[in-house]
């Protein structure tokens, strides 16, 4: 856990991509709309190492396919804090906010070992 007073993975990585937008001047080209298309493609990048998989083959993916995959979910994971970081949001706190609102949704007496939608609970 990070001491109260350091800043959280999240928080140096916000840091990090902001110098390097900036260094290379692409703040004109961060728009929400951009990021968010940005975001976008590389999650259908990561979904297209899965595309033709069993669910067997995609639980055990070659070493090479593994090392693509775990680039392109940085790629989507540096977008997302890129957008929220321009949306002025806390990553952070509207991932714990939403786990609450999920669990309310989700009761486990209700929710335990289905796959089914809330409404449909």
């Amino acid at each position: 856990m990070d001491h109260p007073t350091s800043p959280s993975v999240l928080e140096s990585l916000r840091d990090e991509l902001r110098n390097f937008a900036k260094d290379r001047d692409w703040g004109q080209f961060h728009s929400p709309k951009n990021l968010a298309i940005a975001m976008s493609v590389e999650a259908a990048e990561v979904l297209e190492h899965f595309q033709w998989l069993t669910n067997e083959q995609s639980a055990h993916l070659t070493a090479e396919t593994h090392e693509k995959v775990r680039l392109e979910l940085a790629d989507v994971l540096l977008y997302l804090i890129r957008l929220a970081d321009c949306l002025n949001v806390d990553l952070a706190a509207a991932a714990r906010d939403k786990l609450s609102i999920n669990a309310q949704k989700y009761p486990l007496d209700r929710a335990r070992g289905t796959a089914r939608k809330y409404t449909d609970l």
